[in-house]
């Protein structure tokens, strides 16, 4: 049988890594980079994924066999129709209305048999599942396969810190959506909101049984990996060693596996623009000087704040490339843009409907800022480039992520807004151009201030370099639990 050799000189039989991703854009995107980076160890990995997914990542999945990496794809069919949701609904961001959200996520904990049935007749046997937090029902099939499982945390360790200290520690009991909290048990004083920061599963007491099983899950589980490096969260993680009371391995920035340009160019999906149309874009603007603004994939924005945001965009008088999701795209906002915001900035400005090649634009010497929703992939990957944020957080974990942004790292400032999308009346325009003008000339200022945030930016940057490399911190925790496992065989 084949040997795997890590870096630290220990041997065993090849592992056999199960990684079962949460369906949605920004969980499943960095459990493809971990499956890639076990797979480089020399590991065998079964990455489970569905029809649709599996279709959205196929430059990925073509990309990984190029390489020769050992990773199965492997699709089970999504239960769309027994519990009531639209052909193929099989992705967070494809569920149509609030209403359905329950439902998909009981359809998730619906693949439980065809999962184990899977894990059954699996050659080799499987090593370990690595599920991600909210994909509960894997403790079952670990345990009835006396398996080890590992949970996958995607999110920033100071939301997740802060959301499980909010939870053990009642702190929104009692307390008005909207009136400030002190996280318990934090090494800094953060305060938020439950309408900010509702937790995990917090959609109303119907949620309950589904937020109850994952912090079961969470407890049973044999270790936890998250998508963060130690030397940027290093007391928060301390904490949470301390709080979870189980080994806790930061292996990220995990985006950082895509070294090439064709993996970075195809991370998530295929891009809506030629990478190399971008770059040459680029190289045409001045070291620093582009802003760059992009939403995410599940944030939905109103023709409206499309306008503002265009509107304080134009009035910058600064290079910019916006990326406007498909599914925003509308006749108003057509319209307007046609006349003359286009020909307006038209040399300066350069506008992507669709996805975007994130890490190789944010990766340019060119791009000088980042305005962002907090989506936890975008910010590392701004990180990881040195790039300071202009923060606009929608919702989940995205204003907490802010305050880590802003107030603990001190790499970016605010646009200002203080409730979720959700919560915005129609009609209503949470930022005007004004604003948006402003927050982008404070970041993209010269002066003292703004050369002290690219400064701590870039510092950040050198150490998620080092923290990936061989040797770094990322790199020996990766090891440290692939040899934890082992010994749990």
């Amino acid at each position: 049988m084949k040997q795997l050799i890590i870096s630290n000189g220990f041997k065993a039989h090849k592992p056999h890594f199960v990684i079962v991703p949460l369906l949605a854009q920004g969980h499943t995107i960095p459990a493809v980079d971990m499956a890639r980076l076990l797979a480089a160890r020399g590991a065998l990995v079964s990455f489970i994924t569905t029809p649709v997914n599996a279709a959205r990542i196929r430059p990925v999945i073509d990309q990984t066999e190029a390489e020769g990496l050992s990773i199965r794809f492997v699709e089970l069919n999504f239960p769309w129709a027994e519990m009531g949701l639209p052909e193929g609904c099989e992705n967070v961001d494809l569920v149509p209305s609030k209403e359905l959200f329950k439902p998909f996520f009981s359809a998730i904990s619906l693949l439980r048999e065809p999962l184990e049935l899977y894990l059954r007749k699996a050659e080799p046997s499987p090593t370990c599942i690595i599920s991600d937090y909210c994909n509960f029902f894997t403790a079952e099939v670990a345990q009835d396969l006396s398996l080890p499982r590992v949970i996958f945390h995607g999110p920033s360790c100071f939301f997740i810190l802060c959301a499980y200290n909010v939870c053990k520690y009642d702190a929104y009991e009692g307390v008005d959506e909207f009136e400030p909290v002190v996280v318990p048990n934090l090494p800094q004083k953060i305060e938020t909101t439950k309408a900010q920061s509702p937790g995990w599963f917090a959609g109303g007491p119907d949620w309950a049984d589904l937020r109850d099983k994952a912090l079961e899950a969470e407890a049973s589980a044999d270790g936890i990996v998250i998508n963060t490096f130690y030397e940027l969260e290093p007391e928060i993680i301390e904490y949470y060693k301390k709080t979870i009371g189980k080994p806790v391995w930061p292996i990220g920035p995990l985006s950082l596996c895509n070294r090439d340009l064709t993996s970075k160019a195809t991370r998530g999906k295929k891009s809506s623009i030629d990478e190399h149309q971008v770059l040459s874009w680029l190289d045409s603007m001045e070291p620093k000087s582009v802003l760059y603004a992009n939403f995410g994939s599940l944030v939905r924005t109103k023709a409206s704040q499309l306008i503002e945001i265009g509107c304080g965009l134009e009035a910058s008088n600064l290079p910019f490339i916006w990326v406007i999701k498909e599914v925003d795209r509308c006749p108003e906002l057509d319209e307007w843009m046609s006349e003359g915001f286009e020909e307006r900035t038209k040399g300066r400005g350069l506008t992507i409907t669709g996805w975007a090649p994130q890490i190789v634009i944010l990766s340019h010497p060119s791009v000088g800022g980042f305005m962002t929703h907090c989506g936890w992939n975008s910010t590392l990957e701004s990180i990881c480039a040195g790039v300071p944020m202009i923060t606009w957080p929608h919702f989940a974990d995205q204003f907490l992520n802010e305050k880590l942004i802003v107030e603990v790292l001190k790499i970016g400032i605010s646009v200002g807004i203080k409730v979720p999308y959700y919560y915005i009346k129609e009609g209503e325009v949470p930022a005007k151009r004004e604003e948006v003008e402003r927050a982008v000339a404070s970041l993209m200022d010269k002066g003292e201030e703004g050369e002290r945030r690219r400064e701590r930016a870039a510092v950040l940057a050198e150490k998620a370099q080092k923290a990936m490399e061989e040797g770094g911190a990322s790199h020996e925790n990766l090891t440290l639990m692939i040899e934890h496992v082992m010994r749990s065989e």
